[in-house]
């Protein structure tokens, strides 16, 4: 387990209503992540992912883009310690 990190991150932007969520949740199950995503009231989007180092950071980056429709305008992340995420859901 010591090789998985975990990285809470939220992004600012127009990211809401453009499908970044169900985005976010494909890629991650592609990369093997574990976690969960959801909107915020405020209009940002927060994720947390978790599993091998590479692959959350990989995560990270993509946020950065996130899914087509979205124009990010900021990732703000802050690592932990993992807390046993199992499969990747998006959150209401």
């Amino acid at each position: 387990m010591s090789d998985r990190t975990r990285a809470h991150v939220y992004v600012t932007g127009t990211v809401q209503g453009v499908f970044y969520r169900a985005n976010t949740r494909e890629t991650a199950e592609e990369h093997g992540v574990d976690g969960w995503v959801r909107n915020l009231d405020d209009g940002r989007v927060e994720a947390v992912f978790e599993g091998p180092e590479a692959a959350v950071e990989s995560m990270v980056e993509w946020c950065h883009t996130g899914s087509p429709a979205a124009n990010v305008d900021g990732v703000d992340v802050e690592y932990a310690e993992p807390e046993g995420e199992e499969g990747f859901r998006i959150r209401r």
